[in-house]
């Protein structure tokens, strides 16, 4: 699969991997926990890591090896290690990279919220500190390399929710300097826009709840990146357990197939929504990094070529606040109000109270997210019924 397409790499990734007698068509779904050898030595083998194969159900699952496969495939990578969530992901990766007691982390300020609460609320109990800051100020993030010493940076290469986009040649070129490695959330941009190892990260991240699956039926999480750190990665998870399991890998596999037309789709469409929502009356400012407006517009254009330029944007309502966004919400039809994102349908989420809930009031203003902003996670639907909704809404709040 190597050299194809990413259209192509998506539907046959990780299938049809060696079986002794047959193939099938389709990975199945494998529930057993442990497994027979009929000779020792290849199970002693296997147990000492010098032979692929499988042990125990927290050790490794033939379904799961097939979506990490295709995941490594899809990166580029030498390897990725399936979890159970996106945050499994996220933590697994943070330890791995170095967060332990005595040691520091610099973070973007705007991570999703969740993330931002894991560094700030649960690492820091034990021993770590995390330093966080404008990463899209390359000087200042130079400075703070310089004086902290950092064992990893952690960024989002599009960032949840206000869609600030990172130089991630440059961020990581800044953070090896200085020894610190970098970690890349890059749910939002997917292998369909972005390779983050091709410039340079040395781990990649992905929520596959969200664009990956793509049908809001899947639990799961990714970490993708050079053999020798995901095998350390693997020893962690092999420690702590948070498998991805057999289920889900299936569906998640699945829904990996369609994930580069689905993909295309959501660039389409939201490009199409945020250019209409630019035009409204009712809306203070629309952040979206395709728009010329965006004042990454042509980093934008640097990073993702002609790509497009992801499913997601944000916006704020005029006026806004928690009365008015929920009004809005309750008037959408067709657009649902659901705490997730990248799905086939179009969804809006309220950060304030929801994704960016932990974040106290003041952490939240200084991470510039307000009290009318929404975060809309454009769909596959047709555009111009996305858009007649959002605007039938638009008017019974105004």
């Amino acid at each position: 699969m190597k050299g194809r397409s990413i259209f192509t790499q998506a539907v046959h990734a990780g299938e049809r991997m060696a079986h002794p007698d047959c193939t099938p068509v389709v990975t199945p779904i494998y529930h057993s926990i442990g497994y027979l050898y009929k000779d020792m030595r290849n199970l002693d083998m296997v147990l000492a890591g010098e032979k692929e194969g499988y042990v125990y159900a927290r050790y490794g699952n033939p379904t799961t090896r097939a979506w990490e496969v295709a995941m490594a495939m899809l990166e580029g990578a030498d390897d990725a290690v399936a979890f159970a969530s996106g945050m499994a992901a996220i933590h697994a990766a943070c330890l791995v990279a170095g967060a332990r007691a005595g040691a520091t982390l610099v973070a973007a300020q705007d991570l999703y919220g969740a993330t931002y609460n894991l560094l700030a609320r649960f690492l820091s109990t034990l021993g770590v500190r995390t330093h966080f800051l404008d990463v899209t100020n390359l000087a200042a993030v130079d400075e703070a390399l310089e004086e902290l010493r950092p064992a990893a940076l952690l960024c989002e290469v599009i960032s949840n929710p206000l869609l600030k986009l990172v130089d991630l040649p440059a961020l990581c070129e800044l953070s090896h300097q200085h020894g610190a490695q970098v970690i890349a959330d890059s749910t939002f941009t997917t292998p369909y826009l972005l390779r983050p190892l091709e410039h340079g990260a040395d781990y990649v991240v992905h929520s596959a709840t969200k664009y990956l699956a793509g049908h809001d039926d899947v639990l799961g999480g990714v970490v993708v990146g050079s053999r020798d750190r995901m095998k350390g990665v693997r020893e962690l998870l092999k420690a702590i357990g948070s498998n991805l399991g057999p289920n889900e890998a299936y569906l998640a596999l699945r829904g990996l197939k369609t994930f580069p037309l689905r993909m295309r789709q959501h660039c389409s469409n939201a490009a199409q929504v945020a250019a209409w929502l630019e035009t409204q009356p009712g809306i203070e400012r629309v952040y979206y990094p395709g728009l010329r407006s965006h004042p990454q517009h042509e980093l934008a254009q640097r990073l993702f070529s002609d790509k497009g330029y992801g499913g997601m944007a944000a916006f704020e309502i005029r006026g806004g606040n928690q009365e008015k966004v929920f009004c809005f919400f309750e008037a959408l039809r067709l657009v649902l109000s659901a705490t997730t994102l990248g799905d086939v349908y179009s969804l809006v989420l309220y950060p304030a109270h929801s994704s960016h809930r932990s974040m106290t009031p003041a952490e939240r203003e200084q991470a510039h997210i307000g009290p009318g902003l929404v975060r809309l996670s454009v769909g596959i639907e047709d555009a111009q019924d996305i858009i007649a909704d959002l605007e039938q809404a638009l008017q019974v709040v105004k």
